[in-house]
C-alpha cells in the first residue's frame, strides 16, 4: 500500500517497522506490506487471496497464530500444538507426552498471553492429521466439543429475567444450559451470532445491542 495517507512506522518498534515499511520504488516515500495476498485482474480490478503470514484478525484485533503455537509448545508435556480461527473463535489442537490437563495447560497460558490471545477450545489428538505429502491438514482437524469449550464453573441464573437470557443463549449457542457467569465468546460466540442472539433478546421484550455484548459478553 503506497500513497500520502501511509504512515512512517510502529512506534518503539523498529524491527516491525523495519518489515513492514519499504521504500516504495514507484513514487517514492514509504509503502506498507500488509501482508494481504490479492489476484490483479485484466479489468483492474483486485481479488482477495487470503494472507501470506499467521496474522488474523478477531472482532478487530490482530492476533498471531504463530505466538500461540509457541506458547503452546512451551508447556509442559506438549509435544505439538496448531491453533487456528474458525467461526470467529480461536481453537488449539494438540498432542503430548504424557496426560495434560486442560485447565492447568489454559492457567499455563494465562501466565503467558494476554487474554485476546487464549484460545476457546484446546483438543488433544493422538497426532496432527497429514496430507499425501506429509503436511499438516488443517482442514482434516475435528471441531471442538461443547466440553472442548473454555468455560466457568456453572451457576444457575437468578430470576426471570436470567433464567430468560440464559434459555435464549443456550438456543443461539446449541448448549444444555448456560451459566450465569458464562463469557457468550468463549462458548463459541462470534459476531454473527451476536446479531442473532440481540435479535432474540429484543423479540424476548429484552433490551440488547450488539455493542453491550462485546462489552459484557456475561
Amino acid at each position: 500500500i503506497g500513497g500520502a495517507q501511509v504512515a512512517r512506522g510502529y512506534l518503539n518498534r523498529p524491527e516491525l517497522t523495519a518489515e513492514r515499511f519499504l521504500a516504495d520504488p514507484f513514487n517514492g516515500g514509504t509503502m506498507y506490506r500488509s501482508g494481504d495476498l490479492v489476484r490483479w485482474n485484466a479489468d483492474g480490478t483486485l481479488d482477495y487471496q487470503g494472507r501470506n503470514d499467521d496474522q488474523v484478525k478477531i472482532r478487530g484485533v490482530r492476533v498471531e497464530l504463530g505466538e500461540i503455537e509457541a506458547a503452546l509448545k512451551a508447556q509442559a508435556g506438549i509435544a505439538d500444538a496448531v491453533v487456528l480461527v474458525r467461526d470467529e473463535r480461536l481453537l488449539a489442537w494438540f498432542t503430548a507426552t504424557m496426560p495434560v490437563d486442560t485447565d492447568a495447560l489454559r492457567q499455563g497460558l494465562q501466565a503467558r498471553l494476554p487474554a485476546h490471545l487464549l484460545p476457546q477450545a484446546f483438543v488433544q489428538l493422538d497426532e496432527l492429521p497429514l496430507t499425501a505429502h506429509g503436511k499438516l491438514d488443517r482442514k482434516a482437524l475435528p471441531e471442538p466439543d461443547a466440553s472442548a469449550l473454555a468455560g466457568q464453573p456453572y451457576q444457575a441464573p437468578l430470576g426471570a429475567t436470567e433464567a430468560a437470557m440464559a434459555a435464549i443463549w443456550a438456543e443461539v449457542l446449541g448448549l444444555e444450559q448456560v451459566g450465569r457467569h458464562d463469557n457468550f465468546f468463549e462458548l463459541g460466540g462470534h459476531s454473527l451470532l451476536a446479531v442473532s442472539l440481540t435479535a432474540r433478546l429484543r423479540q424476548a421484550g429484552l433490551e440488547a445491542d450488539v455493542r453491550t455484548l462485546f462489552g459484557q459478553p456475561t
